[in-house]
């Protein structure tokens, strides 16, 4: 009955516990990962215009069926429509990776890309539940590069922290995250 009564701030402190969210710095690039294009280039392109970093590189991931026939365009050419559409320049755009699948595909696409560029920092902005995997991740990749990583929390229209489990959505985002995390820390 007790965990009943208190469920709701026992749930809130356990996003909250979960959920990364660091003090944003100036940064060499902002990173935009494949999916949630719902947030996630909306997220970059506010990061750039405040000038937050001069380059923001978009992942490439592998084409949906689709997209191979060309009926619509690929995940990386509407998140950099998106990001076109919300000021940021052709220029300030580098499409990076080739075909990757996974989160840490993407993180081995950034570590070999920042190698010959001389990245010294990243801003990485991501869905509120994926952040401590991408923190995880990141981090320990880049570890020996010296990279500075830093993940942005970026807020979900269907569900915050305070109200993930009232929703579907983020029932099944925060219990995938927390697999999905446990999952990465045993391969990776």
């Amino acid at each position: 009955m007790a965990l009943y009564v208190f469920r709701a701030p026992l749930l809130t402190g356990l996003a909250n516990v979960w959920v990364v969210n660091e003090p944003l710095t100036k940064a060499d690039v902002i990173v935009v990962l494949g999916g949630g294009r719902e947030t996630r280039p909306f997220e970059a392109a506010k990061l750039y215009q405040q000038g937050l970093a001069q380059r923001i590189l978009v992942m490439n991931p592998k084409p949906a069926p689709t997209s191979v026939m060309g009926l619509i365009p690929s995940d990386a050419e509407l998140t950099r429509q998106i990001l076109s559409k919300q000021g940021v320049p052709a220029p300030a755009l580098v499409i990076l990776g080739k075909e990757v699948t996974s989160s840490y595909e993407e993180s081995m696409a950034f570590r070999d890309w920042a190698k010959t560029n001389a990245v010294k920092s990243v801003i990485i902005p991501t869905d509120i539940f994926h952040t401590r995997r991408v923190r995880w991740l990141y981090r320990k990749e880049l570890k020996s590069t010296g990279i500075q990583v830093t993940v942005d929390a970026v807020p979900v229209g269907e569900y915050t922290a305070s109200n993930w489990w009232r929703s579907e959505h983020g029932v099944v985002a925060f219990q995938n995250e927390v697999l999905k995390f446990a999952y990465y820390w045993v391969k990776y």
